[in-house]
Parts: C-alpha cells; sequence; structure tokens
C-alpha cells in the first residue's frame, strides 16, 4: 500500500492556469475536464501532489474541476516545515480566520461562492459540487448560500482551530443553508477520521445537531489510514489515502464521486 507522501513536484501542466477576478480579488485556479463544475479546494500546506491527484480522481469522473490557489505553493510536495511556514501566513491573513469564534465565515467564502456560480455558467448541468479539506472543510457547507451549489463535501472540517464544537458559520447563514437542504432535498457529505484532535468528534456532533438527516457523515477507523505518513491520520483524500479496492478510504473516495454524479448529472 505505500508509504509516506509523493516527493515529486506535480507541475500541474495537464491544468490550464486562469486568473479568475470577483470584486478585484484576483486568484489563480487551475481548471481541468468536462462536464458539471467541482470545485476542489485544498488543505493545508496547499495544492500538493495529493490534492493534485485528487483532483484528477474527481476530473477523470466526469467532471470539470476548479482548483482554486488559496494559499502554499502549487504542486510543492508535503512536508512538516512547508506546512509550518503556511499555516503561519494564513494566521495573519483577512481572508482566513483561523483562531475567530465558531459562528464567524471567513471572508474567502464570498470569493469562492462567486467562483461556484461561474463554474456553473461555464459548465452547465444541474449544478456545481465541492469538496473543503481541513481548514477548506467548512466552507463547502457556506457556499451552499449560492444557488449554483448542490454538492457540498467537508473533508476532515478543522475550522475554527479554538473551539471543538464551531462550525466556522454564522448562525443565520447556518439556518439558511440548513432550510434550503430541507426544502431541495440536498445533503451533505462528512468524512474524518476517529482520533482525529484537528477534526474532534464534537465537530461532527454539532454538524449533525445542525443538519439533521441532512448530514451524511462518516467517522473512519485510524487504522484505515496510509501508515508512514508525516502526520497522524486526518487527510482523508489526501496524503492518507490507501488506494486499493476495499479500503474505506477508496471508499469515501468513491462514494464522492457517486454523490456527484447524482447530483450533478
Amino acid at each position: 500500500m505505500g508509504s509516506g507522501v509523493l516527493k515529486e513536484w506535480d507541475r500541474l501542466a495537464d491544468f490550464t492556469a486562469r486568473q479568475i477576478a470577483f470584486g478585484g480579488d484576483v486568484r489563480r485556479v487551475f481548471v481541468a475536464g468536462e462536464g458539471p463544475g467541482v470545485l476542489v479546494m485544498s488543505e493545508l500546506p496547499g495544492i500538493t501532489p495529493e490534492v493534485g491527484r485528487f483532483a484528477r480522481y474527481v476530473r477523470d469522473a466526469g467532471f470539470t474541476v476548479y482548483m482554486p490557489d488559496l494559499f502554499g505553493v502549487p504542486g510543492k510536495p508535503f512536508d512538516n516545515g512547508y506546512m509550518l511556514v503556511s499555516a503561519l501566513k494564513i494566521c495573519i491573513s483577512k481572508e482566513f480566520r483561523l483562531f475567530s469564534s465558531g459562528d464567524q465565515t471567513s471572508p474567502i467564502v464570498n470569493w469562492l461562492r462567486d467562483l461556484a456560480a461561474l463554474a456553473h455558467k461555464e459548465c452547465g448541468g444541474r449544478g456545481v459540487g465541492a469538496v473543503g479539506m481541513c481548514l477548506t472543510g467548512n466552507f463547502a457547507l457556506a457556499m451552499m448560500l449560492e444557488p449554483a451549489m448542490l454538492a457540498p463535501v467537508l473533508a476532515q472540517p478543522s475550522l475554527p482551530v479554538n473551539d471543538a464544537a464551531g462550525l466556522h458559520i454564522s448562525p443565520q447563514d447556518l439556518q439558511a443553508v440548513a432550510d434550503r437542504l430541507q426544502r431541495e432535498d440536498l445533503t451533505v457529505l462528512a468524512y474524518r477520521f476517529a482520533g482525529d484532535r484537528l477534526c474532534p468528534a464534537a465537530r461532527f456532533d454539532a454538524l449533525s445537531a445542525a443538519l439533521g438527516s441532512r448530514l451524511q457523515a462518516r467517522t473512519l477507523p485510524d487504522e484505515a489510514a496510509k501508515q508512514g505518513a508525516p502526520v497522524k491520520p486526518h487527510s482523508v483524500l489526501t496524503i492518507h489515502l490507501i488506494d486499493e479496492p476495499g479500503e474505506p478510504t477508496r471508499a469515501a473516495l468513491d462514494e464522492i464521486l457517486t454523490f456527484f454524479a447524482k447530483r450533478l448529472r
């Protein structure tokens, strides 16, 4: 099953790097594929080779991937030093609120909602999907205020870091999302490892209390994580993914791809 992380830089040569602006905020977005749009939002420290690999799984399943460059160095392999530097930069950013109370939404989510609307306009289909990971995990939930968003996936949502039960979304936005899920018969997928302290069980309990049956939450045993990674079980779809039939992490990936196909086509 392999060990460690992918060591080679991912040049993302099979993606088109576009400069996309909303409200004067210009960001690079890596785009590839055909079919309905899916936003892939990277975890810390950035678009690592493992994040790029996941984006290609989505692309190859028949979707157009929009992968915004939100932080870090695109394609750079994971290591703990890189993680620390990236986290420190985000800590002082006004767009990300790592240490805010649990009832605030990061300002960057407004830009991401606009990107979701653009993806739907460009790609068609019933709507778009989004996968948030770790730092960006809860963003996929807050993005449900964009009407084009139909398929949100929260992979180990880790904000806010100082409130285990916080959901990093304002109470008004959370209620609006819950109402929409019920009204339009939509669901949210969420994943974490059982022993993950960055995405504690209390957060999933809070999600369940807020969303009820509209949440499909999966807690994977720590033993299901790929061995040899430089961090404890956390990244269900990237560093700790075991890409083999019958593995719980591969089953999670397949469930997500099926979820997108059902909702977006």
